[in-house]
């Protein structure tokens, strides 16, 4: 057995498709229960108010929007190297996702922002470099609706990947490589002396767990989609030959 099994169209739809149902009830399962607890049963900070509570949606969505890029540089490469259908294609069905949980963290963001800095934007690093990534997502779609062609817009978006890549390491470290700007470290890692009280903490990774479930249960879908219509595409063009 090799994972590179996983690659065929066939093997991959056989392998997923009963993991599907039970991924995705973890994932609301986890999210009710984090976000119900999250919500309603912990205290205000004592500086935010009932403000930090977005925290249960913000932190989950940006660390995802982040990690979702990743996710497709890894794929986009094993394309490049491999030449692996599937992958490219998990690629293209994870940047709708993974432009979602953008737009979930710059709002968010902008929502906690606001009572805490006096303004609704500030063209702070961490804050810019994720509206980049987000233009990168943008790009990313853009590229693959505009070329016909599914193995050249592989390799296309696969290269746009690796430069996107870039911005997907500055949003995450922004802070780190400039002592300025509004925004604050992190809230989680794993050094606990960074941390939030554990009181935030718990509902969060909850928070957290459902939002990596619900993209992996959304990925396999979409994946499995793009792989019919890659299919329908191909035997539409048989037919018409």
């Amino acid at each position: 057995m090799s994972i590179w099994e996983y690659a065929n169209p066939k093997k991959f739809i056989a392998t997923t498709t009963p993991v599907l149902p039970w991924v995705m009830w973890g994932a609301g399962l986890c999210l009710a229960v984090g976000l119900v607890w999250g919500f309603f049963f912990t205290p205000d900070d004592y500086r935010q108010g009932s403000t930090v509570k977005i925290f249960y949606l913000h932190v989950p969505s940006a660390m995802m929007a982040i990690n979702i890029w990743v996710m497709m540089l890894v794929t986009s490469l094993i394309w490049l190297i491999r030449r692996h259908h599937v992958s490219a294609l998990a690629a293209k069905a994870a940047a709708p996702i993974g432009i979602v949980m953008t737009l979930m963290a710059l709002f968010t963001g902008a929502v906690w922002g606001q009572p805490m800095w006096g303004t609704w934007w500030a063209w702070d690093p961490r804050l810019t470099s994720f509206l980049i990534l987000f233009l990168f997502y943008l790009g990313y779609m853009a590229l693959w609706t505009a070329i016909e062609d599914d193995d050249t817009a592989a390799d296309l978006t696969s290269v746009l990947c690796i430069v996107g890549s870039v911005f997907a390491v500055l949003s995450r470290y922004a802070v780190n490589f400039w002592n300025q700007g509004l925004h604050q470290g992190a809230s989680l890692s794993l050094d606990a002396e960074e941390n939030v009280a554990d009181v935030f903490w718990y509902p969060a990774l909850v928070c957290i767990a459902g939002f990596v479930l619900l993209f992996v249960g959304l990925v396999i879908l979409r994946t499995q989609t793009e792989i019919r219509l890659r299919r329908a595409r191909a035997l539409q063009a048989r037919m018409t030959a």
